[in-house]
């Protein structure tokens, strides 16, 4: 397993960043026949010109959406509204795409933009509001899908981003080592969330991925919610819940450092020790571990590192089955989004896992999960780059406390 010495010095660039991102973003465009991109989605709005979003609400974001003009022959992004202080941009008024006024005034100001590319060029699109295509914005141009453009772009990771990534994951984990210490019996969790939040913002952090996860499991699957797969049922709404001792808590959460998000998982148990049955699920969850990070290497299929994690924990379960939850996967990427390519381990099938290898720049999470139905089960994740002669870690070295590493 990994430990706080394995974790690389990292050190951002901002500048470096953004000069290498719109580098990519061009080349990429010029490799898939684009004259430019028009992005609305605000992390690619980020990608493009650094102009981070003011809010993760969703409903905030929209009242007020910064919109991004790439073209293939400008040395600068366009930038339509949001705060372009500091920026290398040309700064353009603020839009508002999701009415019909604003979207023509969308429509008429990328008209000026584009130029010549304004008829008959191929422009790459992210979002298209209704009032969008109801007011005719770009009906002059052929568009494409600049999520397929994006998705290039953010697979490979350059040093900057894995730094953005390592220091979102490192903040995470101090602010949860705190409410680690707040979980006794008779506390809520939106006492822990309001701890967590307030600790994010000690770190420098101020964007919460999404809504914390502390969620007391039952112990046998029987006693959860039913789920379409049959299997557990986690994330489960959040509600307001008093924990107990000896309540098993599986922790998910994400926060936000320049763009880039975490992903912090764990398993904690309320006010005592684990039992011999808990420790015997995290060990098993270790194992499984330590075989997906041997498998771990550019060139590998992804096919390759679900069967090593499989075989790891083979002896514990029916022929067939796996050591993650049927509903999420064995590993998922990070970066601008909290879940982005790769996918292993996913209902994409097993011909998708043996068509795809891993490449240097890419970001992995790992989340096996292991359940023993009556006794529960060990759900953690772990960050790690792939790197040109194995793997590194990001963010790493926070303890599996209260369960115990074997020497």
């Amino acid at each position: 397993m990994t430990s706080a010495a394995d974790a690389p010095v990292l050190e951002l660039d901002v500048g470096r960043l953004r000069r290498e991102r719109y580098a990519k973003l061009q080349a990429q465009m010029a490799a898939d026949g684009l004259d430019a991109l028009v992005l609305l989605h605000g992390p690619h709005v980020a990608y493009a010109t650094d102009c981070l979003p003011e809010a993760v609400d969703a409903t905030h974001v929209a009242a007020n959406r910064p919109v991004a003009v790439v073209l293939a022959d400008q040395p600068q992004p366009c930038l339509l509204g949001g705060d372009p202080d500091g920026l290398d941009v040309d700064a353009h008024p603020a839009v508002w795409p999701d009415i019909d006024e604003g979207a023509a005034d969308l429509g008429a100001l990328l008209d000026a933009i584009l130029g010549q590319h304004a008829h008959g060029g191929r422009v790459g699109i992210d979002l298209m509001s209704g009032a969008m295509l109801r007011t005719g914005v770009l009906s002059g141009v052929e568009i494409a899908d600049a999520a397929n453009t994006l998705a290039a772009v953010k697979l490979h990771k350059t040093v900057d981003e894995l730094a953005c990534i390592h220091q979102a994951q490192i903040r995470t984990s101090r602010a949860m080592a705190t409410v680690q210490q707040a979980l006794v019996p008779g506390v809520r969790r939106s006492e822990l969330a309001a701890v967590f939040l307030r600790r994010l913002r000690e770190e420098g952090i101020d964007a919460n991925m999404i809504d914390v996860i502390f969620q007391p499991m039952a112990r046998r699957m029987a006693d959860g919610p039913r789920t379409t797969t049959g299997h557990l049922a986690f994330p489960t709404w959040s509600g307001d819940p008093v924990y107990a001792e000896g309540d098993l808590i599986w922790v998910d959460a994400g926060s936000d450092y320049h763009g880039y998000a975490s992903d912090f998982g764990r398993t904690w148990v309320v006010g005592r020790p684990p039992t011999p049955g808990e420790q015997r699920c995290f060990e098993r969850w270790l194992a499984v571990m330590d075989a997906a990070y041997a498998a771990i290497a550019p060139g590998a299929t992804f096919a390759e590192v679900c069967a090593a994690a499989t075989a790891a924990d083979a002896p514990h379960r029916n022929d067939g089955d796996q050591p993650w939850m049927p509903h999420f996967y064995l590993v998922h990427g990070v970066g601008i989004e909290s879940a982005e390519m790769p996918f292993l381990g996913t209902d994409n099938g097993p011909d998708f896992d043996a068509a795809n290898t891993l490449e240097p720049g890419m970001v992995m999470v790992l989340e096996p999960a292991i359940w023993e139905d009556g006794t529960g089960g060990f759900r953690a994740e772990e960050i790690v780059a792939v790197t040109d002669n194995g793997w590194i870690p990001l963010g790493g070295g926070h303890p599996y406390d209260p369960f115990e590493v074997p020497a």
